[in-house]
């Protein structure tokens, strides 16, 4: 070991009389000169070699680190004790690390969930002391009048579909507040990667029913020309990236996109959605990663209610849900309610803001309160077969008693809190 550490100093005392930097490097400690960045005078020479003939010259350079080891905002942030014992402390690339005798765990999960950030309560009040971006009537009176179009829409398609006069429907119930909210906060100069069920961010945007029919029908106006699945909207004209049913391959695509459009130094960014089983995915995580490290101006928007398709978030992740994925990347985050338009509005608005003036990443965490009905108790097997007949028929009675043995010998596929 001391052999090597002498001919490693012996190396860099080489490296300083060739360099002509004697007495810029201290080679201790060790762990501060490895990940440091100095600033420094170049001597004339090497000044001239450098292209430039002034001897008071001043670069930048890293020792012994490269450019993705220089310090983010956020992890300035992180650096709160200046002043703690340099013998204390590991200068590590990405800031100070402190050292502690003790022998501690960081726990799987916090003592307490995240927060949710909500405007409205249950009854669709506003809370006192909140604060939100207030909106105009105007702005009010569309958000309420797409919300309902889009359901409307989605309900006329979703039956056309079990008709069998569509192949295939997804719908948005539900998820109105969602697709709208999200849509008023944006420009028309955001490019949008959707998953399939933000149909009413292109609504909002200005794509007419006819053209969403004509892509659901394949007909010869379809953009697509019919070699799309029904749902799978996209327009160049409203920056409406082409739906992909493969689950969260939109995500990546959205963070070069908002790359190239910080490059050229757009003032917009990058949104996409997706919903919680898309966080199972490695397109996520390479996403998230790539977006914080690049600094690329896009938001991620995560539609949790709990559920991918039939698999629940128990089932796939042991988290608090995505909102702490965010951080564990080092992505600025925040958890809102789903169900609440005017929450929803102020959050994408702030997350744009910061998204393109301070170019990071943004995610948002968007819970769905149908949690709070399902957790509600179901009704008795029983009220299934009453309300019909005063006394009911012998066949309804047998029913109900195969039913309810059904359910006595396999409970593992029926839900626990259902009273006999």
């Amino acid at each position: 070991m001391a052999l090597c550490m002498r001919k490693s100093l012996n190396l860099i005392n080489l490296l300083k009389s060739k360099m002509g930097l004697l007495g810029t490097i201290n080679p201790s400690p060790w762990a501060s000169t490895l990940s440091r960045h100095h600033e420094f005078p170049v001597p004339a020479q090497t000044a001239q070699n450098l292209g430039s003939s002034d001897g008071d010259w001043i670069v930048k350079a890293i020792v012994l680190s490269s450019r993705r080891f220089k310090w983010t905002k956020a992890e300035k942030q992180l650096i709160s004790r200046n002043d703690v014992d340099d013998n204390k402390v590991l200068d590590f690339p990405g800031g100070k690390v402190s050292f502690t005798p003790e022998m501690r765990f960081i726990p799987e999960s916090p003592e307490e969930r995240t927060r949710c950030y909500r405007v409205l309560d249950g009854e669709g009040q506003l809370i006192i002391g909140n604060n939100f971006v207030q909106v105009s009537k105007e702005l009010a009176v569309k958000m309420y009048t797409d919300m309902v179009t889009l359901q409307t829409m989605d309900t006329i398609f979703y039956e056309a579909q079990r008709q069998g006069r569509i192949s295939f429907y997804l719908t948005t119930i539900g998820e109105e507040a969602i697709n709208i909210a999200t849509a008023a906060a944006l420009s028309i100069d955001d490019h949008v990667f959707p998953q399939y069920r933000e149909p009413g961010v292109l609504l909002w945007r200005g794509f007419t029913l006819q053209e969403f029919a004509n892509q659901c029908f394949g007909n010869k106006f379809d953009y697509g020309k019919g070699r799309q699945m029904p749902i799978h909207y996209g327009s160049n004209k409203h920056n409406y990236f082409t739906v992909s049913s493969t689950i969260a391959t939109q995500i990546p695509h959205a963070v070069g996109a908002a790359y190239s459009l910080k490059m050229d130094r757009k003032e917009a960014c990058a949104v996409t959605y997706f919903g919680d089983g898309g966080t199972s995915e490695g397109d996520f995580h390479a996403a998230l990663n790539f977006a914080a490290v690049m600094e690329a101006p896009v938001i991620f928007i995560c539609r949790n209610n709990g559920w991918a398709i039939s698999t629940p978030t128990s089932d796939q992740f042991r988290s608090d849900g995505a909102v702490v994925r965010g951080q564990a990347y080092g992505v600025r985050s925040i958890r809102v309610d789903g169900n609440d338009a005017l929450a929803i509005y102020s959050a994408v608005l702030a997350a744009r803001e910061m998204a393109i003036c301070e170019h990071r990443p943004i995610l948002i965490e968007l819970l769905h309160a149908i949690q709070v009905a399902e957790k509600l108790e179901k009704p008795p097997v029983a009220d299934i077969f009453t309300d019909v007949y005063d006394v009911p028929p012998s066949n309804l009675q047998e029913q109900e008693k195969l039913l309810k043995e059904t359910i006595k010998r396999h409970p593992q596929d029926y839900p626990s809190d259902v009273p006999s």
